[in-house]
């Protein structure tokens, strides 16, 4: 009888290890939880007429600064044992047709995303210099260089948020409610023989309350810790709780104007700490008596 117990509890064990050892990587040790089985932090439900005062802000975050530079790494995610960038993230989502994806910050003018994959990825054509004939008259050649998206160019990402005052709680709160990834622009002239400077301009921007796009960001990681790799909060929380450095670069006004418009220096960066200070300090006017 013994024998047979020792038996069926070494047959458990060995189902338990082969089980265990199904669930493990190749290159791990331990099981891990799955992040895509993660869900989007919920929000409190607020109704319309419960909102007292609402305003819109534009901010942009800059992944060069220290503090952001979790927005940027890593940028391959071939070397990193498939982790992705929020650039990369957000591309393959949207080359996929998985998240909707928008012209215009106010979130008014939908892109067709398949078609939005092959603008941007058509290969251009450039004519190379290769020599010169006998009469010395420069050769050239026509080459055709493929395009591909590169997360390494994107180092800012903009976003628009809602800020407002409840009647029920009575309290501050905000919601982001539009991102886009920015990349250095330029347009072809000359048949690509020269390229004029546009800017740092959005690629496109997605509605991020949609629920698809919450999805998303709950199902990955943001390393914004480079002493260890595990335990690290999904996008979602980062979006959530604001765990980032941005910079105001526009209010809500009646002349859709930006900082930059009518300012410049030192004083777009005074005014966007100014507009801060008086949005935080709505709250406590608003309930003084």
């Amino acid at each position: 009888m013994k024998r047979v117990l020792l038996i069926l509890c070494f047959l458990m064990t060995a189902c338990v290890v082969q089980a265990q050892g199904n669930d493990i990587a190749p290159d791990e040790f331990h099981t891990k939880q799955l992040v895509s089985q993660q869900k989007p932090i919920p929000y409190p439900y607020i109704r319309e007429n419960d909102i007292i005062w609402t305003t819109h802000l534009w901010k942009t975050i800059d992944s060069r600064e220290l503090f952001n530079h979790f927005f940027y790494f890593p940028y391959d995610e071939y070397i990193t044992f498939g982790k992705k960038s929020l650039a990369y993230i957000l591309w393959d989502a949207m080359a996929a047709g998985e998240i909707p994806i928008y012209e215009d910050d106010a979130l008014l003018i939908p892109i067709d995303n398949a078609f939005f994959v092959e603008r941007y990825t058509r290969a251009d054509t450039i004519m190379l210099e290769i020599g010169y004939d006998d009469d010395d008259n420069e050769l050239y050649e026509t080459v055709i260089k493929p395009k591909y998206f590169d997360g390494a160019e994107v180092l800012e990402y903009a976003f628009r948020e809602v800020w407002f005052i409840g009647k029920q709680d009575t309290r501050q709160d905000s919601r982001r409610m539009a991102l886009a990834p920015l990349k250095e622009t330029y347009r072809e002239i000359g048949g690509g023989q020269a390229d004029i400077y546009l800017g740092v301009l959005p690629l496109f921007w997605i509605p991020i309350q949609h629920p698809a796009v919450r999805n998303l960001l709950a199902h990955y990681q943001a390393y914004i810790d480079d002493i260890s790799v595990i335990n690290q909060p999904s996008w979602d929380w980062v979006f959530v709780n604001q765990h980032y450095n941005a910079y105001i670069t526009r209010e809500s006004n009646i002349y859709e104007r930006t900082l930059s418009s009518y300012l410049t220096g030192t004083d777009v960066l005074l005014e966007a700490e100014l507009i801060e200070e008086k949005v935080f300090d709505i709250e406590n006017e608003m309930w003084e008596y």
